[in-house]
């Protein structure tokens, strides 16, 4: 629990920091930081619209986030999330549309399970890849990212073409509910919520979370207590995969109401940048993920009323990730201190 307080408290102090790097260069360009910062906050939650705005936001951050952060539980780092999303949103399309003889209810389910096991599918490749052959998953994800783009712009632009100037599928006939409109905010944030509770409880309460913990942290330390340190990692990397199909089901039901042809670009590295910042804590994720979607819908309403550029706000993203870098950088260099310190005092003993 303490440590858990700490990695709280070490998360707002740099979003203090962060934020307060940021008001300097608001003031080096003769604006206000206290007024811009105010317009920032007030764009992303005054009114049915922009507070919906933000939470549209956040649904899909939270879950691609919380993917990421699980993948490196287990010591992956899993680029290709995006490429999930992409893959996940274009079989929930398919279903959506060709599915119909499938009562409502059901088809959701049936849209959601389709777009996360191909989601899982599609992670299962680099997972298999790394475990058994020892590829960089980086660069396969990476690689696989664009796959995962060509194949559904080919898909919206021939065999699923609604046929309008703007590469996109049909209607899908089945759609999440939307509330606070005339915002896309959408019940896939709760169920967006109940999955990242469920990981978290999965990671912390379960054998199989132990077993996770343990192959990221020592793989060689798993195997010798009889836990297979290769099943483990595909595993999870299908786990991670299937949260990114999810995330692409939610936006094609519940935001577009069809496949839009490069609908996600963006989704999965900004979820990867929001828990990169905390260190892949699936805790803390969720906090981050809800502060970068402030700060996304935010942006404009701070330039409308300020003159405040948006790019601030992409200088205070960098910022956050400059101080959880020194920080690392700081406690490698404390380590290495120590342990010269412990070496010289058995020198003069």
């Amino acid at each position: 629990m303490n440590e858990n307080l700490r990695a709280v408290r070490k998360w707002l102090l740099t979003m203090l920091l962060a934020m307060g790097i940021g008001a300097l260069f608001i003031l080096l360009i003769s604006e206000n930081p206290i007024d811009a910062y105010a317009a920032l906050f007030k764009g992303a939650f005054n009114g049915k619209l922009k507070f919906g705005t933000t939470l549209a936001s956040f649904t899909p951050l939270l879950i691609t986030s919380t993917a990421f952060a699980i993948a490196a539980k287990a010591g992956a780092f899993n680029v290709g999330v995006e490429g999930e999303v992409f893959l996940g949103g274009i079989t929930a399309a398919y279903i959506g549309i060709n599915w119909t003889f499938l009562p409502d209810p059901i088809l959701l389910v049936a849209c959601f399970l389709g777009a996360m096991i191909v989601g899982a599918a599609w992670a299962f490749i680099p997972g298999a890849l790394k475990a058994y052959f020892d590829v960089n998953e980086v660069c396969v994800t990476i690689l696989m990212n664009s796959v995962a783009l060509y194949i559904t712009s080919y898909l919206v632009s021939g065999p699923m073409s609604a046929g309008v100037a703007n590469a996109q599928s049909d209607p899908v006939t089945v759609n999440l509910y939307q509330f606070l409109k005339p915002s896309s905010a959408n019940t896939g944030l709760f169920i967006a919520i109940a999955a990242v509770i469920f990981i978290i409880w999965m990671l912390k309460k379960t054998t199989f979370g132990y077993k996770i913990r343990t192959v990221g942290t020592n793989p060689a330390h798993a195997e010798y207590v009889g836990i297979n340190p290769k099943k483990v990692f595909i595993q999870t990397m299908m786990i991670s995969g299937a949260l990114g199909g999810m995330a692409g089901c939610i936006e094609v039901l519940g935001v577009h109401g069809y496949f839009l042809n490069n609908f996600a670009t963006g989704l999965g590295s900004n979820g990867m940048l929001a828990a990169l910042i905390v260190k892949s804590d699936v805790v803390l994720a969720p906090f981050m993920a809800f502060f970068l979607a402030i700060l996304k819908s935010g942006a404009m309403g701070m330039q409308q009323s300020t003159g405040v550029p948006k790019s601030i706000v992409d200088t205070i993203t960098a910022v956050f990730i400059i101080i959880a870098t020194m920080e690392l950088l700081f406690q490698f260099t404390g380590s290495k201190k120590r342990k010269k310190k412990a070496e010289k005092s058995a020198e003069e003993e």
